[in-house]
Formats: C-alpha cells, sequence, structure tokens
C-alpha cells in the first residue's frame, strides 16, 4: 500500500557515487517513515544490550583519547577472528585502508566490474584500473581461469576479488580461490575483499586462517557490515607479508581508531555466541526473501552468497526511476546501480531488513511490475 508521498532531496543522488545517507535524503522529521534497503549492514547487531552499556559510558568514553598503542585493540579483534594479532592493521573503516594499500601498495590493478567503486577512485592513476568486464549471462560470476590468463596477457602486477561480490553478491568457493592464489603467486599483490563473507553460508568460507601460506596477499574486512556498526568506522586487513604490514601501519596516523569504536572492540570476545546466532538470523532472512523475489514477474534475480541480492528489472523502467518511485510513493529506499562501471541503468541492489520488512518491499515491487507487466 503506498503511503503520502515522500519528500525528498534529489540533487545529493548527483554528487556522490554511494548511495546519499538516507537522513540527508528525506530529513529527520521522514526518516522514521522510510525503510533503508541500501543498507548492507546486520541490522540485530549490536544487541540493545550492548547498545545500553553503551550509552552507560558513553559520557566518560568520549572524554578520553583512545590508546596510542594499536596492539592493544589488534589483539581483542585476533582473539575473536582466532588469528596473530600481528597480521592485522585497523582502519578508520575499511575504506581508510583501501586508500593506502592502493597509495602506497598498487600500481596498475586488475579489476573485475562491476564492483565496489572506492577500489577504482582511490587508484593513484585512472590508467592504473584494468578492468575485467563480468558476464552478464553467466550472473557476473567470476571466472578466476579466465580472469587468470588475462591477467597474465596483460602483465598487470596486482589483482582485485571481492568475495562475495559486491554489488553482484556472486560467490567463490575456497578452493577456488586457493587455486587461483597458487596461480597468481608471482604478482606483486592480491587483494582480497571478504566485508560480506559472514553472511556467505553457516560455516564462513574465509581464507583468514590461510593468509600465511600466501606471501602477496591482504585480505580486507568491513566491520561495518558484519556487525552492523557502518557509524563507528571500523575495518581492518589481514596479511603476513612484512613489507606490506610496515608500509601499511607507518602510513597511518596515531589513533585513527576512535575511543568509542576502540570500546566497541572490547565487547566482541563476551559477544561472539550472540553475534553468531545474528549472523544466522540474517542469512534465513536473505534466503528467505530471495524466495519471494523468484516469484515475482518483470525481474531477474541474482544468485546471491551476501545479505543483499542484486535485481535487474525487465520492464520499461529505469534504475533511477524505480528508486525515485519506491522512496516518495513507498518510502522505500533501495541502491541504483547504474554509476556502477560494468552495469546498465536496469540494476537495482536490496539489502534484508528482516522478514516483516522486507515484505514491504516484496509488495511494492510486485505492484510496480503488475502495473508496467500488464499495460
Amino acid at each position: 500500500m503506498q503511503q503520502p508521498r515522500i519528500k525528498i532531496n534529489r540533487q545529493l543522488f548527483e554528487e556522490t557515487s554511494h548511495s546519499p545517507a538516507l537522513v540527508d535524503i528525506v530529513g529527520e522529521e521522514q526518516i522514521d517513515t522510510v525503510i533503508d534497503y541500501c543498507f548492507i549492514a546486520n541490522p540485530y547487531y549490536p544487541t540493545m544490550d550492548m547498545l545500553e552499556q553503551l550509552k552507560s559510558k558513553l559520557s566518560s568514553i568520549i572524554k578520553a583519547y583512545p590508546s596510542s598503542n594499536p596492539r592493544l585493540a589488534r589483539e581483542h579483534l585476533a582473539e575473536v577472528l582466532q588469528i596473530d594479532a600481528e597480521w592485522l592493521v585497523l582502519g578508520n573503516g575499511a575504506t581508510e585502508l583501501i586508500t593506502l594499500i592502493e597509495k602506497h601498495l598498487v600500481d596498475d590493478l586488475a579489476i573485475p566490474v562491476p564492483t565496489f567503486s572506492e577500489y577504482i577512485e582511490k587508484l593513484r592513476t585512472s590508467e592504473a584500473a584494468k578492468f575485467f568486464q563480468l558476464d552478464p549471462k553467466k550472473n557476473y560470476q567470476l571466472d578466476l581461469g579466465e580472469f587468470a590468463s588475462w591477467i597474465n596477457e596483460n602483465k598487470i602486477s596486482a589483482a582485485l576479488i571481492i568475495n562475495p561480490g559486491n554489488p553482484t553478491g556472486q560467490l567463490m568457493q575456497v578452493n577456488e580461490l586457493k587455486w587461483f592464489l597458487d596461480e597468481m603467486a608471482h604478482l606483486k599483490l592480491i587483494l582480497l575483499d571478504e566485508s560480506f563473507i559472514d553472511f556467505a553460508d553457516e560455516q564462513i568460507p574465509s581464507l583468514l586462517h590461510d593468509v600465511e601460506q600466501y606471501d602477496n596477499l591482504i585480505i580486507v574486512r568491513s566491520m561495518s557490515k558484519h556487525c552492523g556498526v557502518p557509524g563507528l568506522r571500523l575495518g581492518y586487513c589481514c596479511t603476513s607479508n612484512q613489507v606490506f604490514l610496515q608500509t601499511l601501519k607507518d602510513a597511518l596516523p596515531v589513533w585513527n581508531i576512535n575511543s568509542i569504536a576502540e570500546y566497541f572492540l572490547l565487547q566482541l570476545k563476551n559477544t561472539n555466541e550472540v553475534y553468531h546466532e545474528t549472523r544466522m538470523h540474517v542469512i534465513r532472512d536473505v534466503r528467505d526473501l530471495y524466495q519471494k523475489l523468484i516469484k515475482l514477474p518483470g525481474y531477474q534475480i541474482y544468485p546471491t552468497g551476501s545479505n543483499f541480492i542484486l535485481i535487474k528489472i525487465e520492464f520499461e523502467m529505469s534504475a533511477f526511476d524505480l528508486q525515485m518511485h519506491l522512496l516518495e510513493n513507498y518510502g522505500l529506499y533501495v541502491r541504483d546501480c547504474s554509476n556502477k562501471i560494468g552495469l546498465d541503468n536496469r540494476h537495482i541492489r536490496v539489502a534484508s531488513q528482516g522478514k516483516e520488512k522486507d515484505q514491504f518491499l516484496i509488495d511494492a515491487l510486485e505492484a510496480l511490475a503488475t502495473e508496467n507487466v500488464c499495460r
């Protein structure tokens, strides 16, 4: 059912390659009337108990400097991940680390597209980006054998893999990735982004515990996604390469992690069991959303190994027009992927916000398809 028309600031969509913040688009007075399906983060974590505990300590936390010794925060995270703390570098969001990696370690980069735009925009020069177009007929699934051959033919020194892919949601298997890493051992650097890997399966198919086997590998992860804390700006990378580690640590400013984010890291060990319960909740929600979406007429629904789903509109409406229509008339905010290199103007991305809220999206997409397909 449509609701009273939402007033939005359309100009903001022209000023960034990312989704504008919902509060900026609709304002504080309307924000509670909109559901944000651009929010590709765990909606169930941190728990209310964790947030209440943070509130009770907030006045003292914000009056204190974070630690000037980043090893302490790394050790809290490493204990939960069960890896060597010396392999970790913490960042003010994964984007800070992506920026530093590309500034200091990347000469040219093989990039399967479509992809997360920061990996393109933060390269030192536009010529450093070497695009490998993924095939829409194969659901934008990356063929690692073809990718490896193409990299060698073009004599590229570094490669990017996002697993699961963003915005495609496509998942690669661990054995495929290990084969690629063995074949590409001669590259200067392989960047593996696992920001959404916790939503891929009940058993997380990560290479985090294999990092020591591959000297040219850096794994990047955003904690915004799986921990549901984009406002804290927390991310990390993991590598056993001592040159990479020292280069990144030298490039980071002191106190790049704020005291609230540092306090959150302290809570991870005691809430790890709850975290995995919320992770499983998200996985179930996404699977339910996918099964409902594939029954709708007028859309191509791509398989996903993440907490979001890529959708192609098959009737005469662009992704931007659909995005605006859903936002203004239904109070539903989805991601228009038209500005993603390698995609056309018919793709949107939606992230599950829980079964109850996801039903509003299903109903609205069905109404739009029925109206347009049956004309």
